[in-house]
């Protein structure tokens, strides 16, 4: 099976369901302080798992880009992956975990979808906390299709309790789907998730929670059914492969490292994995920088992970013999050709993407080798990783890498120092990974609400004096602030910022109200709505319209919680506008 009959088949399975077909959001959360990237399948869709109506209808289902950060340390083995695509479906307060369990069965062992071998499926649920209990109804609807009881493990909230996908949000057990990919004849009677032969490939949540700021947990207002199937590991799975790698995602970029290292990959263990990584990290980066809101290499926030993915990817084609100039690009260029007919914001934004990657080889070439020198002695400090870092471009943990393999050790507080020598920058310790903020658009509070509509006001006023070229690049809003990137190539003068402000305040003084529409995309790009037209499906979304009959000053695609009338937003005032990278400007602003 390929990578496009899977997408394809899952897809049209879940619209025989009754599930109406969406597309992919942007890797770049919109107004959620609480990530770094979209992280999941359920992320984009937290507003409307909250409660609020989705423009399609309460049964959903997708493929999603997602990028993970937090162990990019473990890609280099067989399942790991920074960038992945996760195929997904959710019934907003509609069926729940009868329907959900069924069709997943249904869709894994029919000779219609995928049939798979029902004698090679285990499956877990959650045994219960102090939180929650017992996930009986699950453990009997499993019973009831004919799972043996010794296939259903019992298991704690580490492995069958999901989310949220920030600090705050919808939470709950789950269900986990598994498949032997050991000697069919060999299955175990019973199941056991230490045993690597067993595989997971599908995952049914259901949110029944709220988790709040405090840590505590509330029934969510309505139950709702999120699973997700992890694309690179369920196709390996149907091929009967024991490396993700091996698959039809990955053949082509892997054939061009091996045509520009002359190594194959399976020459050796260090070369399999140097081209594993190699081939992860790239691939994440093109579509992080192919992104309609793309992010460019830097050393903060999105940025910083794009640059360390492209670095560490430099750094294991030294390793692998790679000494050609400008081999990346030529690497992403593959990636682009592989996947732009699924996402075609990668051929649109192919040049872009390969600019940037040949600036980012170029820059770290120059110190690569330099930089590896210094990283010498018997142990090495926070603050000179530091200074590596401010000298040289050196991720932190590529310091720590090196220092690893080099057998240097790091000093007792090193994460500590390090950080302490970043105090006047925002902090790029593995914490940003995860994700580093805390409260923000997901608590839906009035002053977050208010700040999330000023923000529609402030992109119109921007478009206004600067030009259409304008188009937000992403947003971070807090109860206490908003902060708003947009492209732009040069500074604001004051003139500029005092007229952007002024006609914010004008507005605010004409008391406008909010009013939402549901379309399509084809009827809001008629109307001249702004947002990111990412959709290659037919669907609705919605239009908030700032203003009256007489006179519009927003229209912007969103999804997320507005004001009804903007008299209540008060004055808004511009605190800071600075660089955010290569054509991209930052403005942090308040309402007072």
């Amino acid at each position: 099976m390929t990578a496009n009959e899977l997408r394809e088949k899952y897809l049209e399975f879940f619209k025989t369901k009754g599930h109406a077909i969406i597309p992919s959001a942007s890797l770049i959360p919109d107004n959620d302080p609480t990530a770094l990237f979209i992280n999941s399948g359920m992320h984009p869709l937290v507003p409307y798992l909250m409660g609020e109506p989705h423009p399609e209808g309460n049964r959903l289902a997708d493929v999603q880009k997602s990028i993970r950060t937090d162990d990019i340390e473990e890609v280099g083995d067989t399942t790991h992956h920074t960038f992945f695509e996760m195929l997904g479906n959710w019934s907003l307060g509609d069926y729940f975990k009868k329907e959900a369990i069924e069709w997943s069965w249904e869709f894994l062992t029919s000779p219609n979808w995928l049939s798979l071998d029902k004698n090679l499926i285990a499956v877990s649920v959650f045994k219960g906390d102090e939180n929650a209990e017992f996930d009986q109804e699950a453990f009997g609807k499993w019973k009831e299709i004919g799972v043996p009881e010794a296939r259903i493990a019992k298991l704690g909230a580490k492995e069958n309790w999901w989310g949220p996908a920030g600090i705050t949000g919808p939470c709950g057990p789950c269900t986990e789907m598994f498949y032997w990919v050991g000697d069919p004849n060999k299955v175990p009677d019973s199941f056991n998730d230490d045993n690597d032969l067993w595989v997971e490939i599908w995952n049914d949540v259901f949110m029944q929670f709220n988790k709040k700021a405090d840590g505590t947990f509330e029934p969510l207002a309505q139950q709702n059914v999120d699973t997700g199937m992890g694309m690179e590991r369920t196709l390996a799975v149907m091929n009967g492969l024991d490396d993700n790698y091996l698959s039809d995602l990955f053949s082509n970029i892997i054939g061009k490292i091996e045509e520009l290292s002359g190594k194959k990959y399976v020459e050796s263990p260090e070369a399999t994995k140097a081209i594993r990584i190699i081939t992860d990290h790239i691939r994440a980066a093109v579509f992080v920088i192919g992104d309609e809101k793309g992010v460019t290499p830097s050393n903060v926030d999105q940025g910083y992970i794009v640059r360390r993915l492209i670095r560490r990817a430099i750094r294991y084609g030294r390793q692998l013999g790679i000494i050609k100039e400008s081999w990346v690009k030529e690497i992403a260029q593959v990636v682009i050709n592989d996947y732009s007919s699924v996402y075609p914001e990668l051929k649109k934004n192919s040049n872009y993407v390969l600019i940037e990657m040949e600036k980012e080889e170029i820059k770290f070439a120059k110190t690569l080798e330099k930089g590896e020198k210094m990283i010498k002695g018997e142990s090495i400090n926070g603050e000179e990783a530091f200074n590596l870092f401010q000298t040289f471009g050196y991720p932190v943990e590529m310091t720590e890498e090196i220092a690893k393999e080099k057998n240097i050790k790091l000093s007792r507080n090193f994460t500590d120092e390090f950080n302490e020598a970043m105090k006047k920058h925002q902090e790029l310790s593995r914490t940003a990974s995860a994700g580093k903020f805390k409260g923000g658009l997901a608590d839906a509070s009035e002053e977050t609400t208010k700040l999330h509509t000023a923000a529609h006001l402030l992109l119109a006023a921007l478009r206004q004096v600067l030009g259409e070229h304008v188009e937000q690049k992403g947003s971070n809003i807090t109860a206490e602030r908003l902060r708003f990137d947009f492209s732009h190539p040069d500074k604001l003068t004051d003139e500029e910022k005092n007229k952007v402000e002024e006609l914010v305040n004008k507005a605010i003084s004409r008391k406008l109200p909010v009013k939402c529409g549901e379309m399509s995309l084809a009827k809001a790009r008629e109307l001249g709505a702004q947002g990111v037209f990412e959709s290659k499906y037919d669907e609705k979304i919605k239009v908030f319209s700032i203003g009256d009959n007489d006179y519009i000053f927003s229209k912007e695609i969103c999804g997320g919680p507005h004001v009804e009338n903007i008299s209540c937003l008060g004055k808004f005032k511009i605190t800071k506008e600075q660089s955010s990278s290569a054509g991209v400007r930052r403005i942090k602003a308040i309402l007072e």
